[in-house]
């Protein structure tokens, strides 16, 4: 095992980038874990985010990130986090490499790893077409036809978000599951819903323009938003003993200063909730840095006197 890191940051995201930098300008010794086309940001283009003009790459903003994290004096490393213990000293993780790191804090900054349908052209078309976060991408879909896959709440408010953008939205389902109150809206709404069967491939040339769907229908349209939930990141919190958000059980609950419920472990970007902007990543990112800094700071002084 190699030295005790003070901030290990999961995940290189926008959050986990910000950690990154306010820690290790607070000279602290940095590891940054993630690869960056794992981020939701990565296949984006963003035209929201304060002080940056026009429309930019999710990818282009993030390989500048990188850099600045490089440039400060992080270390970086793409291997994925298998299993985290928490020891009297701090916290171990054990890397998909082998190697096993020590820390004195810990950032989550993994984001919600969106499940995948699995079938023909998604991954084709990630980026052109389809997406996984209305929040992010709604605004590219004006005027559009759209369809939203999923069969809980987070699929019927994204498809109702999408009213306000779209000129035609469509909800696919095989079996819709939410309460009484969005159900009825979704009835009162634009939304065309069609249950009863899911998609099996996604087409186009450079771009999406239609749906196979299992029951043999095809749909035409421009852009499919895949709504099925998040799972991943929650497994390695858990081991720890983290507590999640106690109305979605999806999200990591965090107080202001993004501490979780374990001393030296915090929590940023959309792994707390949403809203699932780069704004919000950013700017909780930068205070568990500075978090995370001062408390393996106050650590070390104390193992040192």
């Amino acid at each position: 095992m190699s030295e005790k890191k003070d901030v290990v940051i999961i995940g290189a995201g926008p959050a986990g980038i910000q950690a990154a930098i306010h820690a290790v300008r607070k000279k602290c010794d940095v590891l940054l874990l993630g690869r960056i086309e794992r981020s939701a940001l990565y296949a984006a283009h963003v035209e929201n985010y304060a002080c940056v003009d026009g429309v930019k790459t999710g990818q282009e903003l993030l390989e500048a990130g990188i850099s600045q994290v490089r440039h400060f004096g992080a270390s970086l490393m793409d291997d994925d986090v298998l299993k985290i213990h928490q020891e009297a000293d701090g916290f171990s993780l054990d890397l998909e490499g082998g190697s096993t790191v020590a820390t004195r804090t810990i950032i989550f900054a993994n984001g919600t790893s969106r499940k995948k349908l699995k079938v023909p052209g998604e991954k084709e078309f990630f980026g052109r077409g389809v997406s996984y976060c209305v929040d992010c991408d709604a605004n590219f879909f004006r005027n559009a036809t759209v369809a939203v896959v999923g069969n809980a709440s987070a699929a019927i408010d994204g498809a109702l978000t999408l009213t306000g953008y779209a000129s035609k939205v469509y909800l696919i389902s095989r079996n819709l599951v939410a309460s009484p109150g969005l159900l009825k809206k979704l009835g009162e709404s634009a939304v065309e819903s069609v249950t009863g069967t899911w998609v099996s491939e996604i087409q186009g040339d450079d771009a999406v323009q239609s749906l196979l769907l299992e029951d043999g229908d095809e749909i035409s349209l421009d852009g499919l938003f895949i709504e099925l939930g998040a799972k991943g990141a929650m497994e390695l919190a858990l081991e720890i003993g983290i507590q999640l958000d106690m109305d979605t059980m999806s999200h990591i609950e965090t107080n202001k200063k993004t501490e979780t419920n374990v001393a030296g472990v915090y929590a940023a970007g959309d792994i707390t909730g949403h809203p699932y902007q780069m704004a919000k990543a950013v700017g909780e990112g930068c205070v568990a840095g500075l978090e995370a800094a001062n408390f393996a700071k106050k650590q070390k002084r104390e193992e040192d006197a």
